[in-house]
């Protein structure tokens, strides 16, 4: 197995994007700012628009489709460990890597909980709800909150059926949730919005990931997804504000996986083992170098990668919530549990570069 690239959180990563915004607004933030040599591609304003396209990694730059966002790329930053939405999402929301906010998985282990939660519903992996305080999982003070203490207003811009959901009570407590139903209230919500100093606004996009997951990057599904995010950035570039900066980035790349790259744990695993986080890179609690040898994948042991997650100072919860060590599935293979999604042709999780690596957006203005 290659070498495995971890993400640069000494300013190479998007805990440090967020770090940056937040130092200019507020001049402080827990977590370092970007590389000098990064930072100064990103112009000064008053208010900035965060615009996060879900699942567009660096990689994909390259579809015909994805062109505006090519031409807007001036570098690439890492993706956090695991390369999942709700741990990014977490990061933007704290300005910490998963090691200091907790969300350490898509499919998360929590003691409090007696078991495994996804973290995209908050619930058992069967569907069932599970009773959590949504609003006081991520630590206090988040990144909202700083900045309102501040005296910045923070607003997110996003489709309006995740309002109130329990991963917005997570991830949005003390921001502003504007929601929009169609691509021109988005971009007109974000027009206005963006139109007062001293704001940072979090715009968000779905749309490439859903047809990533479902479709693939083949189908014409995922160049209509390409096409719908591409329009609402354009637009956004030549409809904001002289003061405002518009900062693009995504939270994971995305890989297509043919049915033929899945291993399946064998069942008879389950009462042995609890198993979580993705199919790229699975977690264990249990002693997994067994599994190893069943399966295409390499056993590290949590001492060997208890870093992916980020530097410290570590959520007091961390190793209740982290596994014994994890399957890092090897290049063109997933790795499937019971409870494994099987349906998904596009997947991320792992530390490759498709889909570690996400591009850094800067708008540019007409003429």
């Amino acid at each position: 197995m290659s070498p495995i690239q971890l993400p640069d959180y000494s300013g190479g990563s998007l805990v440090n994007l967020v770090a940056e915004l937040e130092y200019r607004l507020t001049g402080a933030s827990p977590s370092e700012t970007l590389h000098p040599d990064i930072a100064k591609l990103i112009p000064s304003g008053t208010t900035y628009v965060l615009f996060l396209l879900d699942g567009l990694g660096s990689g994909q730059l390259s579809h015909v489709d994805a062109a505006p966002f090519a031409a807007a790329r001036v570098a690439d930053l890492d993706a956090p460990f695991p390369t999942t939405t709700t741990v990014s999402l977490a990061t933007i929301a704290t300005g910490l890597p998963a090691s200091r906010h907790g969300l350490l998985g898509y499919q998360l282990y929590l003691p409090e909980a007696d078991g495994v939660v996804y973290t995209i519903k908050w619930a058992r992996p069967w569907g069932e709800t599970v009773e959590l305080d949504h609003a006081a999982f991520l630590p206090a003070p988040n990144l909202w909150e700083r900045l309102t203490a501040a005296g910045v207003e923070p607003i997110t811009v996003q489709p309006g059926n995740y309002a109130d959901t329990p991963l917005s009570q997570v991830l949005f407590r003390g921001c502003r949730f504007e929601p929009a139903y169609t691509i021109d209230e988005m971009i007109l919500a974000t027009e206005q919005l963006a139109a007062v100093p001293n704001r940072l606004i979090l715009a968000y996009l779905p749309h490439v990931d859903i047809a990533a997951h479902v479709y693939g990057q083949e189908s014409d599904e995922y160049a209509d997804a390409l096409d719908f995010v591409a329009e609402v950035w354009t637009r956004l570039e030549q409809r904001l504000a002289e003061h405002v900066v518009l900062v693009g980035t995504a939270d994971h790349g995305h890989v297509d996986y043919p049915e033929s790259a899945a291993a399946r744990i064998d069942g008879s695993h389950e009462k042995d083992y609890t198993f979580y986080g993705d199919s790229r890179v699975t977690f264990v609690r249990g002693a997994g170098a067994e599994l190893a040898r069943e399966l295409p994948g390499r056993w590290l042991p949590l001492d060997v990668v208890a870093d992916w997650w980020g530097p410290g100072p570590r959520h007091p919860q961390f190793a209740a919530r982290a596994p014994d060590g994890v399957l890092v599935a090897d290049a063109g293979r997933i790795i499937l549990h019971r409870h494994s999604d099987k349906r998904m042709i596009g997947r991320h999780g792992g530390l490759s570069a498709a889909e570690r690596l996400v591009p850094l957006l800067v708008g540019t203005r007409p003429g």
